[in-house]
């Protein structure tokens, strides 16, 4: 079994974090998105893992240490990393086809923009498996539509009438992943563009025509990390399902003097917490050190320094000065607010 991992992307949407850091490298409840997702995939499938393969943008952004972090997490699940480039944003087909050597044998294509948990078997009878969540607003998201057998027989984007509640959450399985990479060859080839550009949709279209059988794969948890507020939401809801778990979440290095830690939080390696209330649901960096502040429901990454703070809903990056009063504020790397 393979894992691709399309993750060229600049994340635009969580600007400022992303302008120093890819957003699939973005900590949330302790740990970069994609190592969570990716280790999540592989607890899924059960499997052994032969290869992981990311597809990274332009190395100006995504470079020499990012690639070095995601050698060492295909290593850590026992899997050779393949590394590959998408230097023109021409969508998600596009993007896959940029890892054409790694395109044979069974695969799981995922985007590294959401954080799943389920707990199921593959259909071995299916050619391949989509991965849905049932959601109360279909209308706005890609949905499958099912026929009698169960079977995935089309895509429908934002549908204005009711098609399923089933949404696709950008996480693929592929028997033969050989197969998606022909008919990709053929959207590609043909100029068959959709939003201006190549969609993996398009590939699967064309193998639904081909006859082959779409199953759906459904997770129980479905969580985005697209802007900053979902973020701070997945944060949260990541931190209740490692609790529940039982997963160590505060690192026995931290220097706590007069303060209360409300769980669950996740709370870094050499953090030092002075006359302050952290929690519940906030995730704190390495190195950082938090004084005389009130923190809730928050994400604060690495090496940063927090004072006189009352804090809720909001997402701070690495090696930010504040000190201030505002409640909801989303602060890049490298800020200063004194």
């Amino acid at each position: 079994m393979k894992i691709i991992v399309p993750m060229a992307g600049r994340g635009s949407r969580l600007r400022p974090h992303t302008l120093t850091i890819p957003k699939p490298l973005i900590p949330v409840a302790g740990k970069p998105i994609v190592h969570r997702l990716v280790s999540d995939i592989v607890k899924v499938l059960d499997q052994e893992i032969e290869e992981i393969a990311f597809i990274l943008g332009d190395p100006a952004f995504f470079g020499e240490e990012v690639v070095e972090s995601l050698k060492a997490l295909a290593k850590s699940l026992g899997a050779k990393p393949s590394i590959y480039r998408q230097l023109d944003p021409k969508g998600t087909g596009h993007a896959i086809m940029c890892a054409e050597e790694s395109l044979s044998g069974p695969a799981v294509i995922a985007y590294a923009d959401t954080l799943i948990r389920a707990n199921f078997d593959l259909d071995q009878e299916a050619d391949s498996v989509i991965w849905t969540k049932k959601v109360a607003n279909p209308e706005a998201y890609g949905v499958v539509k099912l026929n009698e057998r169960d079977e995935i027989v089309e895509l429908v984007e934002k549908p204005e009438t009711f098609v399923s509640d089933q949404a696709v959450i950008g996480i693929y399985y592929f028997k033969d992943v050989g197969v998606l990479k022909k008919e990709l060859q053929y959207v590609l080839d043909n100029n068959i563009i959709n939003g201006g550009e190549y969609q993996i949709n398009d590939g699967i279209k064309r193998m639904m025509l081909d006859g082959k059988v779409f199953k759906t794969g459904t997770v129980d948890e479905w969580m985005d990390c697209g802007n900053k507020n979902v973020t701070v939401e997945t944060n949260a809801r990541m931190l209740g399902f490692l609790s529940k778990d039982g997963e160590p979440l505060v690192a026995k290095s931290v220097v706590n003097e007069n303060s209360s830690i409300i769980e669950p939080c996740y709370i870094g390696e050499n953090v030092v917490i002075k006359n302050s209330s952290i929690g519940p649901h906030v995730s704190i960096g390495d190195g950082t050190t938090i004084e005389n502040s009130s923190i809730k429901n928050s994400l604060i990454q690495n090496q940063s320094k927090i004072s006189n703070a009352d804090l809720e809903n909001a997402m701070v990056g690495n090696y930010v000065v504040y000190n201030g009063n505002f409640e909801t504020i989303s602060i890049g790397d490298y800020s200063v607010m004194e």
